[in-house]
């Protein structure tokens, strides 16, 4: 009789789905109970919350009052990932390592299952935190989580003639998100984390982490909904 290898999943926990306005304490402790259940199995997890709403209403407000560089709108957006990060980490009380990761860069020596982290420094995003702390740990692929089901080949909200994308290489990917970061912008994976991914060789799923039957199927390795970028 063979035992299921166990695993370390990096995943970047998108802030739409931590916070849409306000907290989805709903969606949080369903998210909850599916890592504790994979956590019996002796899996691990690194997971790395994204800002959501309230990065862009702290922006939206300050640009509002100021003309704030692009360096100021991202500190802002960092600190609100780490206030969703450290709600994470809390909602896990001692299966979390107690300290947040603020540099991806530094490899933390964590016993507990699970490790948190949130924003590091402008310029990227926390999918870029993700890529860095995947290479960090060895993890070959990166679960992306957020509100959209499919990467499209254009915004479906804009374009009745976006398509759905299933699987998609680097290259081609690129070219639907660009090459440059700007603060607050709405992506499904950031460009400048794109292109360190691809220099590393993971592989990212972008999944709806609304549909945890999906994210189930991701867990178990079963066929799932999403879009695999490689």
């Amino acid at each position: 009789m063979t035992t299921a290898k166990k695993q370390l999943f990096v995943i970047s926990l998108g802030g739409s789905l931590i916070n849409p306005g306000s907290v989805d304490t709903k969606f949080l402790q369903n998210f909850r109970k599916i890592v504790l259940s994979q956590i019996k199995k002796g899996n691990r997890f690194i997971l790395i919350a994204g800002g959501g709403e309230i990065c862009r209403h702290y922006q939206q407000a300050l640009k509002s009052i100021t003309k704030p560089t692009n360096d100021e709108l991202d500190w802002l957006g960092i600190y609100s990932t780490r206030f969703n990060a450290r709600l994470v980490q809390l909602m896990f009380g001692k299966l979390a390592h107690s300290e947040l990761v603020e540099d991806p860069n530094k490899k933390v020596n964590f016993k507990e299952k699970i490790l948190v982290a949130g924003g590091w420094m402008p310029g990227r995003s926390t999918d870029d935190d993700a890529v860095r702390l995947a290479k960090l740990y060895g993890a070959k692929t990166i679960i992306n989580l957020s509100n959209i089901d499919f990467v499209y080949t254009k915004d479906p909200k804009k374009y009745k003639d976006a398509k759905k994308i299933s699987a998609i290489s680097w290259k081609n990917f690129r070219k639907i998100v660009g090459n440059r970061w700007h603060p607050g912008k709405n992506l499904p994976f950031d460009p400048t984390a794109a292109k360190l991914a691809e220099r590393l060789k993971l592989k990212v799923i972008i999944a709806n982490g609304k549909n945890l039957e999906n994210m189930e199927n991701i867990f178990g390795n079963k066929i799932f909904l999403g879009t695999v970028i490689e």
